[in-house]
């Protein structure tokens, strides 16, 4: 019999090989993560592994896998989180200047914190999301100076895939142009 250590080792690597490793953007995986999450009650959801696997070890598993993706991105330098940032953005089907615009002034971010993370931890996510967005938001004024581009519709994702559209190019650290100038001290 396995162990939940184990069960849930096994979800995690089920899940990552047939959900996540597809997206190619840090952000990308966590806000499919978090989409799986009913924010009223807390619980996962996701059909392919609960057909599977028992519900507590779903929940268990995608809960641990969130807090393991939420903490990867604060572990980047600042930098690197531009980067990746961008690239999620960039890939929403709303644009990356209406998005990144829509993400400050909303705080849309918030939902991607994981619900069992210790309080430093959400602090420290959204002050450098806020940062972040900031600095993306001065780059849209300055490259459109309505601070909007025209909306890009993108193609229909297939049953079962994130309604945010991801899309991408690459992973991290792929020759992602970023700039970190302007941040707050």
């Amino acid at each position: 019999m396995l162990t939940q250590l184990q069960q849930n080792r096994r979800i995690i690597q089920d899940f990552t090989v047939t959900s996540l490793a597809a997206i190619p953007s840090v952000f990308g995986r966590l806000m499919y993560i978090s989409s799986l999450r009913d924010l009223s009650s807390g619980r996962y959801e996701h059909a392919g592994l609960n057909a599977v696997y028992s519900d507590e070890a779903v929940q268990q598993a995608l809960a641990q896998c969130h807090a393991e993706i939420f903490e990867s991105i604060l572990e980047l330098p600042l930098a690197l989180q531009q980067g990746e940032l961008r690239r999620c953005l960039a890939s929403m089907s709303e644009g990356f200047c209406n998005s990144v615009i829509h993400w400050r002034r909303m705080e849309a971010y918030r939902v991607l914190i994981p619900e069992q993370a210790p309080q430093y931890l959400k602090e420290l996510f959204c002050s450098n999301l806020r940062a972040l967005l900031e600095i993306l938001e001065a780059g849209c004024s300055t490259a459109h100076p309505a601070g909007l581009l025209p909306q890009r519709r993108g193609p229909a994702l297939p049953p079962g895939q994130a309604s945010s559209r991801i899309r991408g190019d690459s992973g991290i650290g792929s020759g992602a142009e970023v700039s970190i100038a302007g941040l707050p001290d």
